[in-house]
């Protein structure tokens, strides 16, 4: 079961229960006992009082509220446990210690956008767990997508996620420090490169063929057994090869890698790994090189949009790559490229793709008529 406040950085990560606090249980699912669970003691302090708490201003206090990613509260409400109260101490003394403000409001930010998604998710995994648990018992009709979203499913849910927090704080610390290490490393290999015009790199986008013609043929637990798959299949490809996924938007992956060789394995391997796939329609992927300027987890620039609108006009099950990656592919083994007609990408001019394949023994051939 969860503790009964959830420790500070540097603090005991066992202590000593509250002796003037029952025991919390989340065994009835409601707000305040799993805001007990959660948080430690539930919700009994103003805004006001939360900022005298922590030493700052009300206006100060609203802004890191607000940063996190929850609605503005009324003056008298009473919305913050003494977990809120700790953290907004955390934010003040790291202003007082010297950092500006606006930085630690951006780094709350950016864990709020994070970790929100990533509440959702996890909760929706085990509300689909649960509901696979209901249905697998027989006795009911109602498919197990549907029972996700009943509310005793969601009871039960809530309880288990409130009994798995402890378990699962661990692991999310862990997963943080090694994607913060990862990140590091890839921004100092960045640094002799970075010239202000942008680090070179292959974007690529995979993209599902006639994605809205399927969509109308779909029931929505088929649609989101489909989307899911093919993010789980994509990701698992991309960091397969070393690769990094950047986003995903239901039908499309965007991907990044810093070497043509992975990037073309990803590509390859993509296609081949949806076609054996009987729940997904077929896959088309463009893939450009060139400077990208990185911001906040994100990737722009010209070749991404050089890539996205290579993949509007690639062929199903097919790769089209432009002309630098095309080149830097070139001298490789396990690849050739088949260079095709011209095309014109909105925004972009004229171009001519090059379809790539793995190897057949003939490399670098011109086909200017496949692949209308």
């Amino acid at each position: 079961m969860p503790q009964a406040t959830p420790p500070a950085p540097g603090a005991d990560p066992h202590p000593e229960p509250d002796p003037g606090l029952d025991p919390p249980t989340v065994l009835d699912p409601n707000p305040d006992a799993l805001e007990r669970a959660l948080l430690g003691r539930p919700a009994s302090m103003g805004r006001r009082e939360v900022s005298r708490g922590a030493g700052v201003s009300i206006r100060s206090a609203r802004k890191f509220w607000h940063a996190l990613g929850f609605p503005l509260v009324g003056e008298e409400d009473a919305m913050f446990t003494e977990a809120d109260l700790e953290a907004l101490r955390q934010v003040a003394e790291l202003v007082r210690s010297g950092v500006p403000e606006e930085f630690a409001l951006s780094m709350a930010r950016a864990l709020a956008r994070t970790l929100d998604r990533l509440a959702i998710w996890q909760t929706q995994l085990v509300a689909e767990a649960i509901a696979q648990e209901v249905a697998g018992l027989g006795g009911d009709d109602v498919p197990a997508y549907d029972l996700a979203s009943s509310q005793p499913v969601l009871e039960e849910t809530a309880v288990r996620m409130a009994e798995l927090a402890d378990e699962l704080e661990p692991l999310l610390v862990y997963v943080w420090r090694r994607q913060l290490t990862a990140a590091i490393n890839r921004s100092l290999a960045d640094a002799p490169e970075a010239d202000g015009s942008g680090v070179p790199r292959v974007v690529g986008f995979a993209d599902l063929v006639n994605f809205t013609a399927v969509v109308r043929r779909l029931s929505e637990r088929e649609l989101a057994d489909m989307v899911q798959r093919f993010e789980i299949l994509a990701s698992d490809v991309v960091t397969a090869h070393g690769g990094r996924v950047v986003k995903t938007v239901g039908d499309e992956v965007m991907y990044l890698t810093g070497d043509a060789a992975p990037a073309a394995a990803i590509a390859l391997d993509l296609v081949e790994a949806m076609s054996e796939e009987p729940l997904l329609p077929e896959v088309r992927i463009g893939m450009a090189h060139g400077p990208v300027v990185s911001r906040l987890g994100d990737v722009f620039g010209t070749t991404v949009n050089r890539a996205s609108r290579l993949t509007a006009v690639a062929p199903s099950n097919g790769v089209f790559v432009d002309d630098s990656l095309a080149r830097l592919l070139a001298p490789l083994s396990g690849f050739t490229t088949i260079r095709t007609r011209q095309r014109s990408l909105r925004g972009i001019g004229t171009v001519t793709p090059s379809r790539l394949v793995r190897v057949t023994g003939v490399r670098d051939r011109i086909d200017v008529t496949a692949h209308p």
